[in-house]
């Protein structure tokens, strides 16, 4: 009898696999993890019901996460993960010499065992000498910050839970301490597609919009997400995403990607008409 994980993306709506077997299961300070081998996504990591990652789509988030803000910030030196349990993040980080260092605050340190046993190609990121693990709640981090960094890149789970923290205007505006004067902050910005998760969506752009003098969102096709469909948010103190954009730099460094490409790069600020809407209507309200 096949097994099957399913995940409630609305009172309505389940995504659902086949499962080959279960990993691991385990209840952390934080949340609880679960570990599935599957036919269709390989490995995947799973937080209080609600996928992380696959490896087989993984690829598509930390390259989003990652080359967008790498392709536009002439500089960075120095980076802050909030988040980035799994190693994900600074594995794709950790392809640009330039950088000096990565600082990866993941307060929960189960999450980073589980995923440096079972997913030990994402997690090398963690054996560069540049990367350095803090285990701190990251706004308590950010707090002690200012002026520290090129590039934030926030990659907390949801903004439900013990992460909530890190989606207050207070967050925003200590990631904005925190950076540099020319800094750029990426993080995730889910979906809106479901009418239960668009007001989380506009709560977030109207934060980050009201903290930073740049603000944009943009786009990728993630199957494991809710709706296939998610949502990135770029903030910054000087460089915009689409003006400050430099294709040919970037493309000389030879860097092999599965999925970003600088023509994707333009295209994925190009939104549908009912997020433009949504965006819009938070921009503009007193």
């Amino acid at each position: 009898m096949a097994i099957w994980f399913s995940q409630q993306d609305t009172e309505h709506v389940k995504h659902s696999m086949e499962v080959k077997q279960q990993l691991f299961s385990g209840q952390s300070d934080y949340q609880h993890i679960d570990v599935f081998d599957t036919p269709e996504f390989g490995k995947m990591i799973v937080l209080d019901n609600e996928i992380i990652f696959s490896e087989a789509d993984e690829f598509i988030y930390n390259e989003m996460v990652v080359h967008v803000p790498m392709a536009v910030h002439p500089y960075v030196k120095n980076v802050l993960i909030i988040g980035g349990g799994d190693g994900g993040v600074a594995k794709t980080l950790i392809q640009y010499p330039e950088i000096e260092r990565i600082d990866v605050v993941e307060p929960d340190e189960m999450f980073i065992e589980v995923s440096r046993k079972f997913f030990p190609e994402t997690a090398k990121g963690f054996d560069d000498e540049r990367v350095h693990i803090v285990n701190m709640d990251g706004l308590r981090f950010l707090r002690r910050a200012s002026d520290a960094y090129d590039l934030i890149i926030n990659d907390s789970t949801d903004p439900f839970g013990y992460s909530e923290g890190l989606f207050t205007k207070e967050f925003y505006g200590n990631c904005y301490r925190a950076l540099h004067a020319d800094g750029i902050m990426v993080y995730q910005h889910g979906s809106p597609f479901y009418d239960e998760d668009e007001a989380a969506f506009r709560a977030m752009h109207r934060k980050v919009y009201r903290s930073f003098p740049i603000s944009r969102v943009y786009q990728a096709s993630i199957p494991t997400c809710p709706a296939g469909y998610w949502m990135f948010g770029f903030a910054s103190k000087k460089y915009h995403p689409l003006v400050d954009f430099d294709p040919v730099r970037w493309q000389q460094r030879g860097l092999k990607t599965w999925y970003y490409t600088t023509n994707l790069h333009r295209g994925a600020f190009m939104l549908p008409k009912y997020v433009e809407d949504i965006l819009n209507e938070e921009e503009t309200r007193s």
